[in-house]
């Protein structure tokens, strides 16, 4: 046979094999690969392992309006008008400061209720349309703002002047009245001027009270998703819905919209189908006997690059410009409710349809009755967090009875209103059908549901760990978020629904909220998955310890980044009248401390002068451990020469292996930035038992570990919130408090001088200056990380007290950057791991001359051994120069300082490494978009595997994208992909493009189920290549499951 012959056979059984297979495969849409059976196309795969890195919802409905006559903003301002009178300078000190100081705790708790009242709805619709009396807030507000500042200054000139009590009795106050101020500006007036923006009115007289009452829950639930974008942002959605008392008004509006010239837009957006942006729905043939017809107007939004506040933008716009929305929203409602969602897509692509929230539209959609509710079409409408993970089977189900879902909706949300449906049209009332449905689904989930079937109300499911549902519960709203933070704009006061409690048979809790019952917990019923009552008491009811003045962005782009900024503000407060240099003599400086007996008790300086505490031990976790090990070097520096021993622990070190019966002698002091820290609680309170004094450095007031300890210095003024990674600007003030505690117990055993001590002292308060300098060179820092491409291990070396820094840093970096980092000394790295080729951050900044040389040296050889090296390191030391790839130049200090400065510089270029990283993601994320929306329609036409490989436009798509990843490669892209994902990249994008035989493809990626289709693959690997490369910087990944399991330690 000739050669030509043999080849054109070889094609000949290559397509009749396609063809075979073409002919005889089932195509499957949004299917998990492992539950069908060979030979299969699968479009738009589940692949549950996939990361599933933030879903938000929220829901408000409006109740019952107050008949008492308003009174609030009269209240505030004769509050205001007694506070302001009573301030730092006006209040003597002594034993009446207490008492008088802001008017007293009863008057700011006052001025506080008289706030919660500000924020009902009926009290916000009568300042919308009372000019006078928002305008005489707002003359408030800007007061109080003012007289804020100038409590501050006053504070900072005569912080010394006050006794420890007095001045802690300042701070608490000031953090209310500062809550009270911001509150009235931001979470009150600025709403004023947002709602009137979202009517598309030009005044509030153009707005009647009805369209008021539908645009401030709308714009209620836009703060809450531009606060929850933090956890999700590639897509957002909100609905409102509302049921009109008059049918005849329902009428006059249509009419209304026909003069206007809208018909045919509000005939396009009535059309019945799956949710997508401006949907109107209306129900067929309501039931004569209902009280109206519900109207349900949805909005969404999507965008791959997931840019903070865009969502949110696009949504504003929308609503603020739909014309049909404004007819309607005149309207009297009987009942009014909203529902928001924000998420990172895990399951489904991001598309306009797999927005939340999603309905129970099937595409064999025919009017069905529901038997409980005769005459009326049933719309469903979920959100959910988390995953449905048997929702393969369950579609698989859904699909065998002949209701089909759309191809281009491939979210396993979808599954959840079906299969309430499915309950509601075997006879049972819509509570029952969400329960069974919610009890159908495997996996942790959080879901929020309501219909029109039952307007009115709202329905909350949460199963499992990974997620969680907050219900803020005020006079006359109920609102729902996955987050705190997604509430405390309108109430401080929530319920936590517990997913893992169990009624012995089914775990989970279900929860009900109704409107008609006068709000709070009467209006909530609650069960278990099992249908077992959950009787709820006020006892429920918690009080959240933040306001959206702690969750406040500003202008950063980051909360990470915010907070870093925020650190050197963090250690003056830390600072602030803990003492007092009086400088008489310059030559002979007194310096006297004002840590009273609420921070060092008279029992620990009595012991350390009759010489009864003999041992110190700094103890801590994570961040806190690092801070323990920078306070113990301090405080034997400090007392250098005395009989005190001092060490640093582990917490669950200490109460497992160190623990002596008798630790009368002993202070331990305990680091901890929440105050919760399980491990650290535990071993304190074992300690005390026996026997051992407790002086706790804590940034939170009340706190568990506040109750365990003798004394307690609050790091900053006590409530730091941080929203991004822990403990970040809480462990340059931990240091700085054990510093000054040192400075006073070396004061009380004579370890060092006054002239010691006011030196050490007026150096630690130059360290806000210095890191102000290092945030405000943070792009050169930045630069830097461009030296990091192609390395995939990392390493962050320190030497003497920078040990501490680079210890701290590899905490972050491994927060931020999702990978396993060692720490270790300069000197000891060259003997161990060069063979890897690392990256390495040298923290050398501080350090001696005699060490700087060998640090030089060790860098040199770390570069010979090819890794590559950044060093932080003093501005203008120009010795790193020639054996750095990059050097990153930060103020040079006294210690400790430079453990400070350096962490500082280490914590901003995680930073920055793990924006790069995510960067990678990005191409990812925008090529799986632009090929899911090119493959959906011709699965749509029933297009072959081998008709999309011949495909041109589909083919130069491909093409582009293996030119655009190839290149990114081969400049050192990508490290932070796994080798298998990029070799199967490589090969699905051959294999998609035809440069490759099917006939291959089948044997590269078998498995044990059979074939697949190389475009089902090229999804998957895609989706895996995101995970691997997402760094949300925010939403850290262990922060999905809070860490509530520490040491028992029984006895």
């Amino acid at each position: 046979m000739t050669r030509e012959f043999m080849i054109y056979k070889k094609i000949y059984n290559i397509l009749n094999t396609i063809l075979l297979f073409a002919t005889n495969c089932r195509i499957y849409i949004g299917c998990r690969p492992s539950t069908v059976d060979a030979p299969a196309i699968i479009l738009f795969p589940i692949d549950l392992s996939r990361l599933n890195c933030g879903f938000a919802g929220l829901m408000t409905c409006r109740m019952p309006k107050s008949q008492a006559d308003f009174m609030a903003d009269l209240t505030l301002g004769t509050l205001w008008g007694k506070i302001k009178k009573a301030g730092v300078q006006t209040c003597s000190t002594g034993k009446d400061f207490t008492e008088n100081y802001l008017g007293g705790i009863k008057s700011l708790h006052a001025m506080n209720k008289a706030i919660s009242d500000l924020k009902r709805e009926d009290a916000q619709e009568f300042l919308f349309f009372q000019d006078g009396r928002s305008a005489d807030l707002t003359l408030a507000g800007r007061e109080m703002s003012n007289f804020l500042t100038h409590e501050e200054k006053c504070l900072e000139d005569q912080a010394a002047s006050f006794n420890s009590t007095d001045l802690e009795t300042i701070n608490s106050r000031l953090i209310l009245l500062k809550d009270i101020c911001w509150m009235l500006e931001k979470d009150i007036l600025a709403n004023l001027q947002k709602v009137l923006q979202l009517t598309g009115a030009a005044s509030p007289a153009d707005v009647s009270p009805h369209a008021f009452r539908k645009f401030h829950k709308l714009n209620l639930l836009l703060n809450a998703v531009d606060r929850l974008e933090v956890r999700g942002r590639d897509s957002a959605g909100i609905q409102l819905t509302f049921v009109l008392k008059n049918e005849k008004a329902m009428q006059d509006t249509i009419r209304q919209i026909n003069a206007m010239g809208l018909n045919e837009d509000y005939q396009r957006r009535i059309q019945k189908g799956d949710l997508v942006n401006t949907s109107i729905f209306i129900p067929a043939n309501p039931n004569a006997t209902h009280t109206g017809t519900s109207v349900t107007f949805t909005y969404k939004t999507f965008s791959i690059v997931g840019e903070l506040g865009r969502n949110v933008a696009d949504l504003r716009n929308d609503i603020q410009n739909d014309r049909i929305l404004q007819c309607f929203a005149g309207l009297d409602a009987a009942c009014e409710t909203a529902l928001t969602h924000t998420r990172w897509a895990s399951v489904g692509s991001i598309t306009e349809e797999n927005c939340h929230p999603v309905n129970n539209y099937t595409t064999a959609y025919a009017f069905s009755e529901c038997p409980l509710y005769p005459g009326i079409e049933p719309h469903i409408n979920v959100v959910l967090n988390g995953d449905i993970d048997n929702y393969p089977a369950l579609r698989q189900a859904l699909e065998t009875r002949g209701e089909l879902i759309a191809p281009q909706l491939t979210t396993d949300t979808k599954i959840i209103p079906l299969q309430i449906e499915k309950y509601l049209k075997t006879g049972n009332n819509l509570p029952e059908s969400f329960r069974l449905a919610v009890n159908d689904f495997e996996g942790s989930h959080a879901i929020a549901m309501t219909s029109n079937l039952e307007p009115g109300k709202m329905f909350l499911a949460l199963k499992g760990s990974g997620q969680s549902i907050y219900i803020g519960v005020s006079e006359d709203q109920y609102l729902f978020s996955s987050e705190i933070y997604g509430l405390v704009e309108v109430t401080p006061r929530f319920i936590k629904m517990n997913g893992e409690t169990t009624n012995g048979s089914a775990s989970g809790q279900m929860l009900v909220l109704n409107q008609d019952r006068g709000g709070g917990i009467r209006g909530i019923d609650a069960c278990f998955y099992d249908g077992k009552v959950i009787h709820l008491t006020d006892d429920a009811v918690q009080l959240a310890e933040i306001t959206t003045r702690d969750i406040d962005r500003s202008s950063y782009p980051h909360f990470f980044l915010k907070e870093i900024s925020e650190s050197s503000l963090s250690i003056k407060r830390t600072l602030r009248g803990k003492y007092r240099i009086s400088v008489t003599d310059p030559s002979s400086p007194r310096v006297s401390f004002n840590l009273g007996k609420d921070m060092v008790p008279e029992t620990v300086c009595n012991g350390l002068r009759n010489g009864d505490i003999r041992e110190i031990i700094v103890i801590g976790h994570g961040t806190a451990a690092v801070a323990g090990q920078a306070v113990a070097d301090a405080l034997s520096h400090y007392l250098k020469d005395t009989p005190v021993n001092i060490m640093s622990r582990v917490a669950s070190e200490l109460s497992g292996f160190g623990l002596k019966e008798d630790l009368t002698d002993t202070l331990i002091i305990p680091i901890t930035q929440s105050g919760t820290t399980t491990d650290t609680n535990r071993a304190v309170a074992m300690a005390r038992e026996r026997g051992a004094q407790i002086i706790s450095i804590v940034n939170r007031r009340q706190s568990d570990i506040t109750t365990k300890s003798h004394g307690v210095f609050y790091t900053s003024d006590g409530r730091d919130i941080e929203m991004s990674v822990a403990s970040t600007k809480a462990f340059y003030a931990q240091i700085v408090a054990g510093q000054v505690l040192g400075l006073f117990f070396a004061q009380i055993l004579g370890s060092r001088t006054d002239n010691d001590i006011a030196r050490a002292l007026t150096n630690l308060e130059s360290a806000p200056q210095l890191m102000d300098r290092i945030f405000e060179n943070r792009d050169s820092i930045a630069a830097s990380v461009k030296a990091t491409a192609g390395k995939k291990y990392w390493a962050i070396v320190g030497s003497g007290p920078n040990k501490a820094a680079a210890d701290e840093i590899r905490i972050k970096l491994s927060e931020l950057c999702y990978k396993t980092i060692s720490s270790d000394i300069v000197e000891n790295k060259k003997h161990i791991d060069l063979s890897a080729e690392p990256l390495i951050l040298v923290c050398a900044s501080g350090n001696p001359d005699a060490v700087l040389e060998d640090v030089v040296k060790d860098a040199a050889i770390f570069r010979a051994h090819k890794a590559a090296v950044i060093v932080i390191a003093d501005e203008g030391d120009s010795r790193f120069d020639q054996v750095a790839d990059a050097v990153i130049g930060i103020p040079a200090a006294l210690d400790p300082l430079p453990v400070i400065l350096n962490t500082m510089a280490g914590h901003l270029w995680g930073y920055y490494a793990a924006l790069a990283i995510d960067k990678e993601a990005q191409i990812f994320r925008e090529f799986r978009s632009r090929l899911s929306n090119e493959l959906t329609p011709r699965m749509l036409s029933r297009l072959s595997i081998l008709d999309m490989i011949a495909d041109a436009a589909l083919h130069r798509m491909i093409n582009q994208f293996y030119s655009l990843f190839n290149t990114h490669r081969q400049n050192n892209a990508f490290t932070e992909l796994s080798s298998r994902t990029i070799v199967d990249l490589l090969l699905l994008l051959k294999y998609t493009a035809g440069r490759l035989p099917l006939r291959d493809f089948y044997q590269d990626f078998k498995n044990e189920k059979g074939l697949f289709s190389p475009f089902e693959l090229l999804d998957v690997t895609l989706g895996k290549a995101i995970d691997e490369l997402a760094r949300p910087i925010d939403a850290i990944r262990h922060q999905a499951k809070t860490v509530t399991v520490g040491t028992s330690r029984k006895e």
